[in-house]
């Protein structure tokens, strides 16, 4: 059996958010019952010269919905990038699964052999649909998901594999 261009992609997107935006509620919950001030997690950094968790979630968004889209061939939703608690990420996680929830299988099936081209600072990267998938987008989203689960289990949020596999 065959698994589709839509199969591999938005249901995976979707669920890897709703299991963010599980950790996410965990963390503000954290945060609260510490008297931690949240944008101590929010601006939480592995590295000096990595991004903080918000910036995380942000790409991991522009990620999945600029996928979604680029495969079905339709605008890519633009979001400010303003976010700036936990309840805002929240919001942006929604509007992502809202989005790539409004895709429909036969907008994406098929695109394997799409163009599709990623705008850059210096020159634009081209791609066929399916390496776009395989091996950019579902890397890049993981990525940076893996990068906010990383920043709070630094931070001492009680999370594990689980919390970010989410439950079968």
């Amino acid at each position: 059996m065959s698994i589709s261009m839509y199969q591999a992609s938005i249901p995976v997107f979707v669920r890897t958010f709703g299991n963010l935006a599980a950790i996410l509620k965990k963390a503000a919950a954290y945060a609260e019952a510490k008297k931690i001030d949240p944008r101590v997690l929010l601006d939480a950094r592995l590295a000096p010269d990595m991004l903080p968790l918000t910036r995380q979630v942000q790409i991991a968004s522009d990620s999945a919905k600029g996928c979604g889209a680029r495969l079905a061939a339709v605008d890519v939703p633009k979001y400010e990038d303003n976010e700036a608690s936990f309840d805002d990420l929240q919001a942006r996680i929604a509007k992502t699964i809202a989005f790539l929830n409004s895709l429909r299988p036969e907008q994406i099936d098929g695109s394997e052999d799409r163009e599709v081209t990623i705008p850059t600072r210096d020159q634009p990267m081209k791609f066929k649909g399916q390496p776009y998938l395989l091996y950019f987008a579902l890397p890049n989203v993981f990525f940076h998901v893996t990068t906010a689960y990383a920043i709070l289990r630094h931070n001492g949020l009680d999370i594990g594999k689980m919390d970010y596999l989410g439950q079968p």
